[in-house]
């Protein structure tokens, strides 16, 4: 059987004109359709904030659970559910304030979620306050005179949980959003998607440098496993590892060329050059990275608690409560 977008959209979506939930939204449909899991097989769990309406918007089971708490709601459907594919959609605020302890668990325990993180950095739906992702110095109506704070990093929260799966792509892309999603549902376990997008209200061109494709030619690299990281206008540039870090060099110069350039591992145990990669952009001068950053097989906590049940059910006498009341002593009273 085989499904097309309309069969997973429901309703008109009420976001802002321009949001980049809308681009968000459009893609999702795209990729689902795609996947070809069918829409009764998917659940769609949100927390609180404007993105946190997209379950409305989809013909999938789903649930607007309430502030920080999507990835908890999720792991529940998950286990009870394991044949059911879960997707979990939080903001920036929804997700890495109130409901960061759970974002952290649910990547420490490697539970099979699809966790998409929708960053425009900061609170829309309670009208422009700074959130965890805001750089330090951001103006809001919560800090007029700048957050004297650092935020955090989404890569860095991930891969400090010992998460398995990272990706990235900008709201706008939706090439690049479909593939990082389909490439998430294809991981077996916790997969970040973190998708930049901007807040046309409250915090417009907060990723202008790349929101359009023109800009993303020029200040973001698409990683790909296996494939060499060459990145710019014309793929002049690469990216080749100096002492503990990366440096950028022009293929074509001082006697650099294809062969010298890293090769992305999305695979490799070791995160520490994905880890460099997904922190670039940052205004030091590298590209910002988009694709598949991190990609490694682990075992799912929803598979070994299903695991740990048969095993734990073999040695016993009885495997449901009905067999468990009949173990003890039975009185028949008349």
């Amino acid at each position: 059987m085989s499904f097309t977008v309309q069969d997973y959209k429901k309703g008109q979506p009420r976001w802002c004109p321009g949001c980049g939930d809308h681009f968000f939204l459009a893609s999702l449909h795209k990729a689902m359709a795609e996947i070809g899991v069918e829409p009764w097989n998917n659940a769609v769990i949100s927390g609180i904030g404007c993105s946190s309406r997209l379950p409305h918007y989809m013909a999938t089971y789903g649930m607007n659970t309430i502030h920080g708490r999507a990835a908890a709601i999720a792991t529940g459907c998950k286990v009870a559910n394991p044949d059911l594919t879960v997707w979990q959609v939080s903001g920036d605020g929804d997700g890495l304030a109130i409901g960061g302890n759970h974002f952290i668990h649910a990547n420490r325990r490697n539970i099979n979620l699809n966790m998409i993180l929708l960053n425009n950095r900061i609170y829309g739906l309670t009208k422009g306050q700074y959130s965890p992702t805001s750089p330090r110095g951001f103006v809001s109506k919560s800090s007029p005179y700048g957050t004297v704070e650092d935020p955090f990093r989404p890569a860095e929260l991930c891969f400090g949980a010992r998460g398995h799966f990272f990706a990235r792509a900008v709201a706008t892309d939706a090439a690049g959003t479909v593939d990082i999603l389909k490439a998430a549902y294809n991981h077996k376990g916790a997969a970040v998607c973190e998708i930049l997008q901007n807040c046309v209200i409250f915090n417009n061109g907060t990723h202008d440098a790349v929101y359009s494709k023109e800009g993303r030619a020029k200040n973001a690299i698409y990683v790909e496993h296996g494939k060499p990281l060459i990145f710019g206008e014309n793929r002049e540039f690469g990216l080749m590892q100096e002492g503990f870090g990366l440096k950028i060099v022009k293929i074509g110069e001082n006697g650099v060329t294809e062969k010298d350039i890293l090769i992305h591992d999305a695979h490799c145990e070791d995160n520490t050059l994905q880890l460099k990669l997904a922190l670039m952009g940052n205004g030091d001068g590298f590209p910002v990275a988009l694709g598949v950053i991190r990609d490694v097989d682990a075992p799912t906590y929803d598979d070994s608690v299903t695991a740990q049940i048969e095993e734990v059910k073999a040695t016993k006498k009885y495997h449901n409560f009905a067999e468990l009341l009949e173990t003890n002593d039975i009185w028949e009273v008349k």
